[in-house]
């Protein structure tokens, strides 16, 4: 059994800084946090050794040129699975078959979960927003949902069929109407009878067996047998983040969803089994970042013989172990503001405050995608059942992203609608400003519709009510 090997990082330290920048670098969203077997594969795939987004790119430029040609070519090379354009599609007699089949339990449970998230969503979407003023003017912001959405599915590591609930219930409390899915022809994607399963409780009629950096470019530039897509979300690996991140522009995307990160805040108040089992969560992703932050020197070793003890005994120990070694650390802090400060560095997608006052805690964070508070909010909750999407800003893009919600797949639109006095009655700042700028064809514009409508006398400025507006700083 390979040994634990874990890094500690000592904020007191001569080299604390350049770890903590090292350990940030590494799991950003042009990092480096790649399995081992992926990165022998893609460089089988293309000869060379290449950065995950050298690859991207390769593989999405080639998708644009050639189309489904492309994307069965990378899917033979990456998942070893020979497709042809009528087998690229999973029908929908073949997911109603997998329902049928499925554990009546299981489907209970997505049902369960569904409803859960399903009411959550809805209760934040946005309200269309009217301001009227009476015989001036009335500015409407609406809201509409985006027509089609491409979500992708991992199946790599694992098989996620709660990744389904957590992005697909949040499009259709949006009310998108179509609604594409794309798994990688795995056992743990396209091929899992469950998943198909649960495509089919939700609605869910097109889905294609595609993955990875291939399956994003289709979504994103559309092929003859795949229709382009206006956004794509869900999570995936690095290089599907990348991809992702690549056709941003051609289509919206949701945020960085890449490989899945905790950062545990925790006092001499925690239980080191608890927290042993929480950084295991997200190691065992494989690849995933776990990182337990804490002024408790005797908790942090506390931890590590716990995990050594939990590891053990787990599964998928062997895929744990290596990701802990390769991608986890313990940072010893000096205290909470400390602690607090290199989270917001870190800006992690997970963050799990274990403290004697978590939500004191939680107020000094700005950066995370979402934050558990207290010793019975395992994050597990959130990726299952809990309300809030799963799917969250990685890579320290959560310094100025946030995680999926139905709002996410609506566009806004500001509608204006102004009569003859609300034109005149805002026709001298518009046509100075716009003068101002050297844009007289704007100018031009207001005055030939007052010049057009005659020698009608202004309203006083008292017949338009006022509207409270911010005011602007000196």
């Amino acid at each position: 059994m390979p040994a634990l090997k874990l890094r500690r990082i000592d904020c007191a330290a001569p080299n604390a800084a350049k770890l903590l920048a090292a350990l940030r670098n590494q799991f950003s969203s042009q990092g480096d946090v790649v399995a081992p077997s992926s990165r022998k594969l893609t460089q089988a795939v293309f000869g060379e050794v290449l950065a995950p987004a050298q690859a991207v790119q390769r593989i999405c430029d080639d998708v644009k040129a050639r189309g489904l040609a492309a994307v069965l070519h990378y899917t033979e090379q990456f998942d070893k699975v020979k497709l042809t354009p009528k087998t690229i599609r999973v029908t929908e007699a073949e997911m109603a078959e997998a329902y049928k089949n499925a554990d009546p339990d299981f489907i209970e449970t997505i049902r369960r979960s569904r409803n859960k998230v399903m009411q959550f969503q809805i209760g934040l979407l946005h309200k269309d927003a009217l301001l009227p003023v009476s015989e001036h003017y009335e500015l409407h912001l609406r809201f509409k949902a985006l027509k089609r959405v491409g979500i992708c599915i991992p199946g790599g590591a694992a098989a996620y069929p709660s990744t389904l609930i957590m992005t697909v219930c949040p499009a259709q409390a949006a009310d998108v109407k179509e609604i594409v899915v794309v798994m990688p022809p795995t056992p743990n994607g396209a091929q899992n009878e469950d998943l198909l399963a649960v495509c089919h409780a939700l609605g869910v009629k097109e889905v294609y067996r595609i993955g990875g950096a291939q399956a994003v470019a289709a979504l994103a530039y559309g092929t003859d047998e795949i229709p382009a897509v206006d956004m794509i979300v869900g999570p995936g690996n690095i290089f599907v983040a990348l991809a992702k991140q690549y056709v941003y522009g051609q289509v919206a995307i949701d945020c960085i969803a890449g490989p899945s990160e905790i950062a545990v805040i925790a006092d001499e108040s925690a239980q080191p089994e608890y927290i042993a089992c929480d950084l295991i969560a997200q190691a065992e992703h494989s690849p995933g970042v776990a990182i337990l932050i804490s002024w408790n020197v005797d908790l942090l070793n506390e931890v590590e013989a716990e995990l050594v003890k939990q590891l053990a005994k787990l599964e998928r120990a062997d895929l744990a172990r290596a990701s802990l070694s390769d991608f986890g650390a313990f940072i010893q802090v000096k205290d909470a503001d400390e602690a607090a400060m290199i989270v917001n560095k870190l800006a992690p997608e997970h963050v799990h405050v274990q403290t004697r006052d978590p939500e004191a805690f939680a107020e000094k964070i700005d950066n995370a995608g979402a934050i558990f508070l207290g010793q019975f909010t395992p994050v597990a909750l959130g990726d299952y059942a809990a309300g809030p999407s799963h799917v969250l800003p990685t890579g320290g893009t959560a310094r100025f992203a946030s995680g999926l919600t139905a709002n996410d797949f609506r566009k806004r639109t500001s509608i204006l609608n102004f009569t003859r006095n609300g034109l005149r009655d805002i026709a001298d700042d518009v046509i100075f400003l716009a003068n101002k700028e050297g844009l007289g064809g704007h100018a031009a514009s207001i005055e030939i519709r007052l010049r057009d409508q005659g020698p009608a006398p202004r309203p006083p400025k008292k017949a338009a009510p006022k509207v409270a507006v911010p005011k602007v700083k000196k």
